[in-house]
């Protein structure tokens, strides 16, 4: 996204620097228009992140292009200057947008995010923000947590990861052909050009294209066949890894090599090819589904083809070609501006949406207008100087230098802001949080306030409040079908409780463990990240989750078994199950096809003769409320939500627990929302670590509560 549109005349082969292609330019504008009109919310372009890998063809086309035209002229390419030209085109104006990030993320977003964000600032000035993304987005407990003000240097990061080998790619395929060429023909000579700027003949006798076509398919098939596989079995993963997107920025290095032969294309032959491409990217923005897509894989294929086919038919195709459209002032106009623009429109959304709640189309769109303002001002005051400076390789260094100590200083500074939080509370306390009778949510102290002197634990604690689960390992992850399994409380008793579920069961865990402990049990886990108890198969996100349905499968058998427990407790969010293959529609017949399921598994279970309980599911809310209660410590009731809707998912339990005789409902949310609205912070306690996740200080304090329903409800089943 960072790249000069002077390229070469298309008919010399690879590009050569120093010729102007406005299409090109025009293009990139386009691709950017995409971007923002996406983010903005349009819902006409669900997929409008296409955009992206029509940059890395643009890219890949243009960076390849200059690269042979410098091994074309002097038979080596002078690796320093490149990488100097690169950190004089990306890192001023990145360095500005990336400081700036911080100083708006001080001023405006939570508390809780700061230091997050600090840390993401480092990443970004690595250019390593897409492995950092990588690494949140396959951890279950942080994929909900509000986007990073600086995600979209995911992109950057995977072009500057790419161009660390592509150049040295280039060189060894220049050496080996030039060798072979040197024992044929005495030895390589620059080659003359004529005054049009074209070869008076192909570069070592036209032998170097072939080995460069092959060098670009040994990287970029296996890319793409990583990127199919990958995007089938880890979806988001595969967006944001640099293996799966290598393959873009190679079909754009061989549209480079060809393009001569391509710009030979009779005129009429361009312009169907030319605005086949415009076609096929529109269509893939409009077409594809994010929320089933399985992207990038084989489907971005047609945003990158699109590309390929507007880039080589451009010189054939003319004015009647898609350059009717993006070779016009005010396309090239927004092109010409797209790398600041880009950097600068999702810091803007970000503080929007922190400071107003979630934008409609139309604010989202009137903020991607404003950040036009700082975007034209960097492109002109900081951009352009610096890509255009004089610059000894010594001052590039000192600059990348300055620019990279900037961004960690910057980073450090808000991470050191970050207010001392109050300390984490001893296991004493703890245990006297979950001890009889003071268990909390009941009476007028319940009821939501503005101000608590002391909140445990505090709020920028909150991520970390976790169940031991985490601690030890005990979650099987998303794609995986393995039994794992955790033993708490009296390893060695004869009763064993079993607890399975997904996180929401994973979050009882602390009071189960204290209870454990008290009654002499042997307690054991068996949790699936976004996995219901459920024989029936499931969707989540729009997809079908085999590894859920194989876990439960072992499960039941495991738990049916020989060695069955003498109770089973039972705790998750009700997924979407299939009927009959696939999705039923919202409303009644979703609720319907879930309570079905519920009752089908809960029946099986209580048939094989194995008691049951069910803890209902807990409140969900569509605000994190422990990002609310940071950034509200004076205001707490700004963090109050309808209890009627929170308590919405778990609707379907109530229901498949009437219609099953022998199982047992267990409903505590009468301490977690006891009053309308449900309050964040009950008696000093913060209740939530996200919008639906209990801390596991809270839920250590339900032990009493949790304790009394189990000796009502299976009595004659425990000790």
């Amino acid at each position: 996204m960072g790249v000069d549109t002077r390229a070469a005349d298309a008919s010399a082969g690879p590009v050569r620097a120093g010729r102007f292609r406005g299409d090109i330019e025009g293009l990139r504008g386009l691709a950017l228009a995409l971007v923002l009109v996406g983010h903005a919310g349009v819902a006409a372009l669900p997929a409008a992140f296409v955009a992206v890998d029509v940059f890395f063809v643009i890219s890949g086309f243009l960076i390849t292009g200059l690269l042979v035209d410098e091994i074309r002229r002097t038979g080596r390419v002078r690796i320093v200057d490149f990488y100097a030209r690169r950190a004089k085109r990306l890192l001023p104006a990145a360095t500005v947008v990336l400081v700036a990030s911080l100083l708006l993320t001080y001023l405006f977003l939570p508390p809780i995010r700061w230091a997050g964000t600090a840390r993401d600032a480092l990443a970004s000035a690595a250019y390593a923000m897409n492995w950092r993304l990588v690494e949140q987005s396959t951890d279950y407990l942080r994929s909900e947590e509000a986007p990073s003000i600086l995600q979209h240097y995911w992109s950057l990061a995977v072009e500057e990861q790419f161009y660390l080998l592509w150049p040295l790619l280039l060189l060894v395929v220049a050496l080996h052909v030039s060798r072979r060429t040197s024992r044929r023909d005495g030895g390589w000579r620059p080659i003359p050009r004529s005054r049009s700027g074209r070869h008076r003949r192909p570069f070592l006798g036209d032998r170097m294209a072939p080995w460069l076509l092959a060098a670009f398919a040994l990287v970029g098939v296996p890319s793409l066949a990583w990127s199919i596989h990958l995007s089938q079995t880890e979806p988001a993963r595969a967006y944001l890894v640099t293996t799966t997107r290598m393959w873009e920025l190679a079909l754009g290095g061989g549209l480079a090599i060809l393009s001569g032969h391509l710009s030979r294309l009779p005129r009429p032959a361009a312009i169907t090819l030319g605005w086949a491409g415009m076609a096929t990217v529109a269509l893939a923005a409009m077409l594809i589904r994010p929320e089933t897509a399985a992207y990038p894989g084989y489907l971005a294929l047609l945003p990158t083809l699109g590309a390929v086919a507007i880039i080589a038919a451009g010189p054939g195709a003319g004015r009647y070609g898609p350059a009717l459209l993006l070779n016009r002032r005010p396309t090239r106009a927004v092109g010409a501006v797209s790398y600041s623009w880009y950097l600068w429109h999702w810091p803007l959304l970000v503080v929007a949406e922190a400071r107003w709640g979630p934008l409609g189309t139309t604010a989202g769109l009137a903020m991607i207008l404003c950040s036009a303002v700082p975007a034209v001002l960097t492109y002109h005051l900081v951009e352009n100087p610096f890509r255009y400076a004089q610059f000894s390789r010594a001052r590039v260094l000192r600059m990348g230098l300055v620019a990279t100590s900037a961004t960690v200083i910057a980073g450090v500074g808000l991470h050191l802001a970050v207010r001392p939080p109050s300390p984490v509370p001893t296991q004493a306390e703890l245990a006297g949080a979950g001890a009889p009778g003071a268990s909390p949510g009941g009476g007028r102290a319940a009821a939501p306030v503005d101000r608590i002197a002391r909140i445990t634990p505090d709020p920028l604690h909150a991520r970390d409040d976790l169940p031991d689960v985490y601690r030890d390992d005990c979650v099987t992850q998303a794609q995986d079908a393995s039994l794992r399994s955790c033993t708490y409380g009296d390893r060695d008793s004869a009763v064993e409780v079993a607890l399975a579920g997904d996180s929401h069961a994973a979050h009882w865990v602390p009071a189960l463990q204290a209870i454990a402990k008290e009654r002499g049990w042997r307690l054991v886990t068996y949790i699936k990240t976004t996995c219901s108890f459920l024989k029936a198969p499931i969707t989540i996100a729009g997809r079908t989750d085999p590894s859920c349905t194989e876990w439960n499968s072992r499960l039941r058998a495991a738990l049916t078994g020989e060695r069955r427990p003498r109770l089973l407790i039972v705790s998750s969010v009700t997924q979407i199950p299939l009927v009959g293959g696939s999705t039923p529609p919202p409303g009644s017949a979703t609720a319907d096809a879930q309570t079905t399921a519920l009752s089908e598994t809960w029946s099986e279970v209580t048939g094989a003769g194995l008691p049951l309980v069910v803890i209902r599911d807990t409140p969900s809310f569509t605000v994190d409320m422990a990002e609310c209660v940071s950034a509200h410590r004076e205001r707490l009731t700004a963090c109050a939500q309808p209890r009627e809707r929170a308590l919405a998912w778990g609707r379907p339990q109530e229901r498949a627990a009437a219609a099953v005789p022998d199982v047992r409902l267990a409903d505590l949310n009468d301490a977690i929302c006891p009053t309308e609205p449900c309050p964040a912070v009950i008696d000093g306690l913060l209740v939530y670590r996200d919008a639906h996740h209990l801390t596991a200080t809270y839920a250590r304090s339900l032990a009493p509560r949790l304790h009394d329903r189990l000796r009502h409800l299976v009595s004659p089943h425990l000790p």
